[in-house]
C-alpha cells in the first residue's frame, strides 16, 4: 500500500497547471488547513485482462450440428468463430485461429468432440469435454479443397470429399489418413463423359452403412458399396445438387437443386426421379415445366404427424432485431431493479409458443460467484431501447422501450418528414443517459431529438404530449436589436429568473420558413397531437427538439446529462449547449460554447459582423420557447471590452453586402453540410469520437469567424462531456454548492453554477437559476468523462432522487418520509468544514488531471497517449477502490490508479477496425467491459484478476456423461432378409492391414494445443513433474476404464448372442427345411 502526499505533489505541479489553463496563479491554502494523506489501495496485481463470454446471434453463421444425444448445437461462422449453444444460461464462443470460415461441422455423438472444416481445407477435432473447449488435433489437406463431410454415428472413419470429386477417409482418433480413397472416374464410370464436378453430399444408407451415397454438384449421384469398392446404382439430373437427404427407411433419397426443385428418387429406380417438386413455383398446365425459382439450399426428409410447432427462442439472439447504434453497462445496480425491469416487460411477451421444452438443454450451469446485479442497455436504429439483464456472465431482455411512438410517421413514401439530414432511420439512438437509482432515462436520437422518461408500474394516457423546441444558434444577436434586454455580467447568473412553461396543449409560436424563404424553425420530426396510452415501463417526461435556423437543420447532439435530483437534463453539440428544466418543462439555459466562455475565451475568436438577427414571427423565440435572458456578451466580441456602436449607414452597407454574400453562399453551404451531414450519420458517431470529419461537417454551418466559409477549427467546439455535480464552483468557494461541469472537444472545462430553489412544491413555483461561473481549465485533446472524488479518495456521485411511483398520489407525511433532501448552496456555517476539500478527475482524448479543489491547482497529471487517442475513459470501482479505464484507438486499454494516475495495466487487445467498436465501447463496476464485436454480438470481458480466476468456475459445462440410447431392436425376418439395418467392419476396410498407407503429401497432421501433446510440451520443473504424474494417472485410469468398459460389452454382447443363439434352436429344432 502506498500513501501519497497530495501537498507535495502540487508544489512541483501548480506552475505548469496555470500555464497549461491560462488562469492566474492559484491560491494558496488558508492556514490551518493540511492535504490529506490518500491510501491507495489498488496495484497492478489486481488486474487482468480476459473476455468472458459472448452474446447475440452468432454473425455470418455458415455451418450448423447438432448432437441429439447430449443436446447441444454448434453454430460455425466466415470469421472462423465458434458457437456452442446448450440449455439457457450455458453458452461458449472458440475462434480458429486462422479466421478461415467454418464450412462444416460434425459432432462425435455423445462424445463430447467436435469436427470442424474450414475454408482454408484445415480439420480440426474440438475436445469439448472442458470448460474452454480446445483443438486436439488438426489435418491439413496440402493437394485437395475440401467440400463435404461425413461421420456416420458411433463411427471414427470421417467421410471427406474434395472439390476434384474425390472421398478420403479419416481416422478421428489419430487424425490420420486411411489408404481407402474413393476416386471419382471409378464412382462414375462411364455415366458422364465430363467431371462430376466438387462433392456436395456423402451419407450411409440408414438401413446399410455399407452403402454410401456420393452427390456430386453437377447433378450426378451415385450408390457406392464400399466393400465392392465399386458403384452399385447411378443418377443423373440435367440441374445442379445443393443437398440431399435420405428417407428414414433408405429406401428413397431426395435432391434439391439450383432451379429451385426436389427430385424424389427411388433406390433401385436410377433412371428418372419418381417425383419431382417445385415448392415455390407456379404449377402449370399441360404437364410444362415450371418457371426456374432460387436454388434450394438445404432440404430434409422427415416425416411428422404433429407439424412442427415454433418454440420460443430462449436465448439473447435478438440482440440485432434492429442495428445497435449505442449500448451503456451498469454494474452493481440497485438490488430491485431487474425484478421492476422484468415485470413490465413480462406484459411484452409473445403467445402462441409452443409448450413443450426447449430441445437443446445440454450442459450445465456454472457457479455463479458474481451476485450483484447488472445491466445493459442497447439503443437500436429504429428508435428502440432494450434492457438486458447480463448478471453472472448471462444475457436476457427484461424490457422494451419504443421511442418513436410519441412522433408521427410517413403513412406513404410522398409523405416526407420536415428534415432531410436522416436517409433513413430518423428515431436512431445515439446517445442514452441513465440515472438507476431514480430510474429516469434519456435519449438522444439522430434526428436532433431528446426524449426523458420516467419508470412508472401504472398504466397511463396522456392527452397531450409535453413538448419544447429550442433555437441553438452559433450566431451573435444584433447590439441594437430591439428583444435584446440588459443582463448583468456574466459572473452573476444569467439564467431564466421567469422561465415560461410551454403550454402543454400549443406549440411555440414558430414560423416554418424565414423571410428568404428558407425552412426556419421547424423541428425534424412531428410529435403527435393526438392522446398517447403510455403501458406499464418508461412513459414520456417530456419532448425537446433542435429546430431549423435559416435553411439549415439542426446539429446532432453530442453530449447529454440528466440530474434527478436538480429535476434538469442538459445537452449540447458543436452549436452550444442548453440545459432544460423538466419539472417545469422550461428552457434555463441556451448559449453557444463561445458565450459560456465570457471574457476567458482562450482563442480570441471574434463573432460575426453584426447585423439584424432573424426573429420569428410573433413574440421572440426567447421569450416563448426558452425564456432565457440574453446576456449583454453575447452581443460584443468576448475580447473587444466596450465598442462603439457603428454608423447607422455604414452599418446598412455592411448588413446589405453580407446578406448578399450569404445568399450566394448559402445554397452551397446548406448542400455541402447537407451531404457531409449525411455521411456523418451513416458512421453514427459522436462529434468527438470523428473531430476530422466534423471539422468540415460543422464548418459549413453558420461560422462565427468574420468569413462566412471560413474553415476554422476553432470556430465549432462541440459540447463532449457533461457532469452534474456538488463540488466548488469558483476559488474563492468556501464550501460545495450543485453545479454543471462541461467538457469541450478542444480541451475545455467549464463550469455553471446551478441555483436551485427549495424543494417540494416551490421547486416547481420558483425558477432555477443558472451561471456560467468562470472557472476554465485546459487539458490536450477533447474532454471525455469527469469525476469527482472527496478527502478520503472514495468517489462522490452525482446527486439523486430515489424512485418513488409518480402516477400513484401520496400522503403528505409519505411525501415527506421519502422526498430526497436537494442539494442547495450551503452556507460556511453548515456541517460542511470550511477547509474539506475534493478532487476533480478530468480525462481527455491525451491525458488525466487530477484537480485539487476549490484551489484548481493539477494535483497529478498523466499523459495517457502521444500517438493515438482514447475513445473511452470510465471511472469505475473496483476492489473496494477506484481507478479510471482508458480503452485507445491503437487497441489499448490501460487503467490508472485514482488520485495518482499510476499506470496499473496497459494491455494491447483489440484494434480500431471499425467505428461500431467506437461507438459501443465501454468500461463499468467490477472488473466488467464490452463492445459491439460484430453487428450481431456484445462480447464481455473483464479487466479484473479476482474474476478471471473465478471465470473458470463462472463457466458451463458443455458435456455430462450420458448413455448413448440403443438401436431399436429388428425382428429376425427382417435382419435375415435384408429389411433391417446392415452393420459394417470399417475397421477391416479402412485399416492399415487392409487399405495400406495413405500418401503422405497429401495432407499433414498438426497437434493442438488442447491435446496431450500440448500439456507435456508446457510441463516443466516441480509443477510440470507434478502436471506429468497426473497426467500420467489420468491416462493410466482412461485406459483402465476403458478396458473395464469393452470387458463388459464383451461380456454382454456374449450373453446376448448365447441368448439368441438358444432361443433360435428352440424355435427350429423339429422344423424340416423346407418349412423355412
Amino acid at each position: 500500500m502506498r500513501k501519497f502526499n497530495i501537498r507535495k505533489v502540487l508544489d512541483g505541479l501548480t506552475a505548469g497547471s496555470s500555464s497549461a489553463s491560462q488562469q492566474p496563479p492559484p491560491q494558496q491554502h488558508t492556514p490551518g488547513s493540511r492535504e490529506p494523506e490518500i491510501q491507495e489501495t489498488l496495484q497492478s496485481e489486481h488486474f487482468q485482462l480476459c473476455k468472458t463470454v459472448r452474446h447475440g446471434f452468432p454473425y455470418q453463421p455458415s455451418a450448423l450440428a447438432f448432437d441429439p444425444v447430449q443436446k447441444i448445437l454448434a453454430v460455425g461462422t466466415q470469421t472462423g468463430a465458434l458457437r456452442l449453444f446448450g440449455r439457457p444460461g450455458v453458452e461458449c464462443y472458440c475462434q480458429h485461429d486462422s479466421g478461415s470460415a467454418v464450412i462444416q461441422l460434425q459432432f462425435l455423438i455423445n462424445e463430447g468432440a467436435l469436427v470442424s472444416a474450414l475454408a482454408d481445407d484445415t480439420l480440426h477435432l474440438w475436445n469439448l469435454r472442458q470448460k474452454r473447449p480446445a483443438i486436439l488435433h488438426s489435418l491439413k489437406f496440402c493437394r485437395e479443397r475440401i467440400t463435404f463431410c461425413h461421420l456416420p454415428f458411433q463411427s471414427k472413419w470421417l467421410y471427406v470429399g474434395t472439390e476434384r470429386g474425390n472421398i478420403h477417409i479419416v481416422n478421428v482418433e489419430s487424425f490420420t489418413l486411411s489408404g481407402y480413397v474413393i476416386m471419382w472416374n471409378k464412382a462414375i464410370e462411364l455415366s458422364s463423359k465430363s467431371h462430376p464436378g466438387p462433392i456436395v453430399h456423402i451419407s450411409d444408407n440408414p438401413m446399410d452403412e455399407g452403402k454410401l451415397l456420393i452427390g456430386f454438384e453437377s447433378g450426378t449421384v451415385v450408390l457406392w458399396d464400399l466393400k465392392s469398392k465399386k458403384g452399385d446404382y447411378r443418377y443423373t439430373y440435367d440441374e445442379a445438387i445443393h443437398s440431399v437427404a435420405w428417407h428414414h427407411e433408405g429406401k428413397q433419397f431426395i435432391c434439391s437443386h439450383s432451379d429451385g426443385t426436389l427430385t424424389i428418387w427411388n433406390v433401385r429406380s436410377p433412371a428418372k426421379p419418381v417425383q419431382t417438386i417445385t415448392p415455390h413455383g407456379k404449377q402449370l398446365k399441360d404437364g410444362k415445366k415450371p418457371e426456374p425459382c432460387k436454388p434450394i439450399l438445404k432440404v430434409e426428409f422427415k416425416t411428422s404427424r404433429s407439424g412442427y410447432p415454433i418454440f420460443e427462442n430462449p436465448y439473447p439472439l435478438s440482440i440485432h432485431e434492429s442495428p445497435v447504434t449505442c449500448c451503456e453497462y451498469f454494474a452493481d445496480c440497485p438490488v430491485d431493479l431487474i425484478p421492476a425491469l422484468y415485470s413490465v416487460g413480462a406484459r411484452q411477451k409473445r403467445q402462441g409458443y409452443s409448450k413443450k421444452e426447449w430441445p437443446i438443454n445440454g450442459g450445465n450451469w456454472g457457479l455463479g460467484a458474481q451476485s450483484y446485479p447488472e445491466i445493459i442497455i442497447t439503443g437500436h436504429a429504429d428508435g428502440s431501447v432494450k434492457f438486458w439483464d447480463a448478471s453472472a456472465i448471462t444475457l436476457q431482455v427484461l424490457y422494451k422501450l419504443k421511442t418513436a411512438k410519441v412522433f408521427e410517421k410517413s403513412r406513404n413514401k410522398d409523405d416526407k418528414p420536415n428534415t432531410d439530414i436522416v436517409d433513413e432511420d430518423p428515431y436512431a439512438i445515439q446517445i442514452i443517459s441513465w440515472c438507476p437509482e431514480s430510474r429516469m432515462l434519456c435519449i438522444a436520437g439522430v434526428s436532433a431529438h431528446v426524449i426523458i422518461y420516467r419508470f412508472s408500474k401504472q398504466e397511463v394516457i396522456i392527452e397531450v404530449i409535453p413538448m419544447l423546441e429550442v433555437r441553438l444558434l452559433y450566431e451573435i444577436n444584433d447590439v441594437e436589436s430591439p428583444e435584446a434586454e440588459q443582463a448583468p455580467p456574466l459572473s452573476t447568473p444569467v439564467g431564466a429568473t421567469s422561465p415560461q412553461p410551454i403550454p402543454p396543449q400549443s406549440h411555440p409560436s414558430t414560423s416554418s420558413s424565414s423571410s428568404d424563404g428558407l425552412r426556419d424553425n421547424v423541428p425534424c420530426l412531428k410529435v403527435k397531437n393526438t392522446p398517447l396510452k403510455q403501458s406499464p415501463g418508461y412513459q414520456t417526461e417530456l419532448v425537446i427538439q433542435l429546430v431549423w435556423v435559416g435553411g439549415e437543420p439542426p446539429q446532432q447532439i453530442t453530449s447529454l446529462a440528466v440530474n434527478s435530483s436538480y429535476g434538469l437534463v442538459v445537452f449540447g453539440n458543436c452549436n452550444g449547449i442548453a440545459i432544460v428544466d423538466y419539472l417545469q418543462k422550461a428552457v434555463l439555459l441556451n448559449l453557444g460554447t463561445i458565450e459560456l466562455y465570457g471574457s476567458n475565451d482562450p482563442y480570441r475568436r471574434e463573432p460575426r459582423s453584426p447585423r439584424k438577427s432573424r426573429q420569428p414571427s410573433g413574440a421572440g423565440l426567447c421569450d416563448i420557447n426558452e425564456g432565457t435572458v440574453v446576456p449583454e456578451d453575447r452581443c460584443k466580441s468576448p475580447t473587444s471590452g466596450s465598442s462603439s456602436p457603428l454608423n447607422s449607414d455604414d452599418e446598412q452597407k455592411m448588413n446589405n453586402f453580407i446578406e448578399k454574400v450569404k445568399t450566394k453562399s448559402r445554397k452551397f453551404s446548406k448542400m455541402v453540410a447537407s451531404d457531409i451531414a449525411k455521411m456523418s450519420r451513416k458512421l453514427s458517431l459522436p462529434t468527438d469520437l470523428k473531430p476530422d470529419l466534423d471539422v468540415k461537417d460543422n464548418s459549413f454551418s453558420r461560422s462565427r469567424s468574420s468569413s462566412v466559409t471560413s474553415i476554422d477549427k476553432e470556430s465549432r467546439e462541440a459540447i463532449s462531456a457533461l457532469h452534474f455535480c456538488e463540488t466548488f464552483t469558483r476559488k474563492a468557494d468556501s464550501s460545495p454548492s450543485p453545479c454543471l461541469w462541461v467538457g469541450t472537444t478542444l480541451g475545455t472545462v467549464l463550469v455553471i453554477a446551478l441555483n436551485l430553489p427549495p424543494g417540494g412544491e416551490q421547486r416547481l413555483l420558483q425558477p432555477v437559476i443558472v451561471s456560467p461561473s468562470g472557472t476554465v481549465l485546459r487539458l490536450k485533446g477533447g474532454i471525455l468523462r469527469m469525476a469527482f472524488l472527496d478527502t478520503t479518495g472514495c468517489l462522490v456521485p452525482p446527486a439523486y432522487e430515489s424512485w418513488r411511483e409518480h402516477n400513484v398520489p401520496e400522503e403528505k407525511d409519505e411525501k415527506e418520509k421519502l422526498k430526497k433532501k436537494r442539494p442547495v448552496s450551503v452556507s460556511p456555517s453548515s456541517s460542511q468544514e470550511i477547509n474539506e476539500n475534493q478532487y476533480a478527475v478530468i480525462c481527455s482524448e491525451k491525458q488525466a488531471k487530477v484537480i485539487a479543489l476549490p484551489t484548481q491547482n493539477c494535483a497529478y497529471k498523466q499523459n495517457i497517449t502521444e500517438t493515438s487517442f482514447v475513445l473511452r475513459g470510465d471511472i469505475v470501482a473496483l476492489s473496494n477502490s477506484i481507478c479510471l479505464a482508458c480503452f485507445c484507438a491503437n487497441g489499448h486499454i490501460m487503467t490508472f490508479s485514482l488520485p495518482s494516475l499510476r499506470p496499473l495495466l496497459d494491455v494491447y487487445y483489440l484494434p480500431l477496425t471499425n467505428m461500431r467498436i467506437a461507438r459501443t465501447f465501454c468500461f463499468t463496476n467490477n472488473g466488467q467491459a464490452l463492445y459491439l464485436v460484430s453487428p450481431t454480438e456484445i462480447q464481455r470481458l473483464t479487466y479484473s484478476q479476482e474474476t478471471c480466476e473465478n471465470l473458470q468456475e463462472m463457466l458451463g459445462e458443455l458435456f455430462t456423461p450420458v448413455e448413448t440410447p440403443e438401436a431399436p431392436n429388428r425382428g429376425f425376418f427382417k435382419g435375415l432378409f435384408g429389411g433391417g439395418a446392415q452393420s459394417l467392419d470399417r475397421e477391416e476396410l479402412f485399416g492399415e492391414s487392409s487399405s495400406g498407407k495413405a500418401s503422405r503429401s497429401l495432407a499433414q497432421h498438426i497437434p493442438g494445443p488442447g491435446g496431450i501433446e500440448g500439456v507435456k510440451g508446457a510441463a516443466s520443473g516441480v509443477v510440470g513433474e507434478l502436471a506429468r504424474a497426473r497426467l500420467a494417472l489420468d491416462e493410466r485410469g482412461q485406459k483402465l476404464g476403458d478396458l473395464e468398459e469393452r470387458t463388459a460389452a464383451m461380456l454382454s454382447s456374449a450373453d446376448s448372442f448365447s441368448k439368441h443363439a438358444h432361443e433360435m434352436m428352440l424355435k427350429y429344432k423339429d422344423k424340416k427345411w423346407y418349412q423355412f
